[in-house]
């Protein structure tokens, strides 16, 4: 196993990784709307922390030496399902022509009242 780790996503804020690399995959911890650089949270609109967390995995993900073109699996943590039609409507866009196997999950309220968390499986 080989931890990932890169200054493009947010630091890990407890006992993880961003990513760890095992046989042939790369599995992508949860990523928050977290700014890497200045470490702000981003608590905007759903638009602006879909795109801010999407921007994250990727950046774990390319980290890891895979791309988004080889995400397999995702999945999108919600604190209100209402907003899946907006976040489709990014996440459609972020992705392109790609279409991972994904699953949107509604919660309860997210860690400092972020309104998504995203985790994703590459291959590489």
């Amino acid at each position: 196993m080989q931890k990932i780790s890169t200054s493009n996503a947010p630091k890990p804020g407890g006992h993880y990784t961003q990513g760890i690399a095992h046989n042939g995959f790369l599995f992508v911890s949860g990523q928050l709307p977290i700014h890497p650089e200045t470490g702000a949270k981003i608590t905007g609109s759903i638009e602006e922390q879909t795109l801010q967390t999407l921007e994250n995995v990727k950046a774990v993900v390319e980290a890891g030496g895979s791309s988004l073109e080889k995400v397999v699996k995702v999945t999108v943590f919600l604190s209100d399902i209402s907003l899946w039609g907006v976040v489709n409507g990014i996440y459609a866009s972020f992705f392109g022509d790609h279409r991972p196997a994904r699953a949107m999950v509604p919660t309860k309220p997210l860690h400092h009242d972020f309104l998504i968390e995203i985790e994703a499986v590459a291959a590489i």
